[in-house]
């Protein structure tokens, strides 16, 4: 395989200063483009309540990623799952994913409320919902997955 090489669009501001593994669901962010991006990006994106928002774990320890099964969050009383069947941080690439609420557009600043992403953490892309785009059926997902959540908003 070739390498991919990806840059920033923006950095998060604000919200959390350290990582925590539950209690997101009220953190507060901004999003601050790159000065490489006018203001037109984010034209329109004020029309959509939710975002997805890819970003990359950039603190997280190249010597910590798995790339084979473990128990997420080290609880041995849940099942070793392989890397790609949880959402852990040290995973390869170090990639994360959420869904937020979109706040505000203002400029080059969109604020949002539950990015589980720490202040200065690189972002990759911006995303709107669109429930096109949303599963198209029941979702299916073992206990331990139900009970990992119940606290991360």
């Amino acid at each position: 395989m070739t390498g991919i090489t990806l840059e920033p669009i923006g950095r998060v501001h604000g919200g959390r200063i350290e990582t925590d593994d539950d209690h997101w669901g009220a953190v507060e962010s901004e999003i601050v483009l790159d000065l490489a991006y006018p203001e037109a990006a984010f034209a329109g994106l004020g029309d959509f309540s939710h975002a997805v928002v890819v970003f990359h774990f950039d603190m997280i320890d190249p010597e910590t990623i798995a790339i084979g099964d473990r128990h997420p969050r080290g609880r041995t009383d849940w099942p070793k799952v392989g890397i790609f069947a949880q959402r852990g941080s040290p995973r390869p690439n170090r990639l994360g994913v959420t869904t937020v609420e979109i706040l505000s557009v203002s400029g080059r600043r969109l604020r949002v409320r539950g990015l589980d992403a720490i202040d200065g953490t690189p972002v990759l892309d911006i995303k709107p919902v669109m429930r096109g785009f949303e599963p198209r059926g029941a979702i299916r997902e073992p206990a331990w997955a139900t009970e990992i959540m119940k606290d991360y908003w």
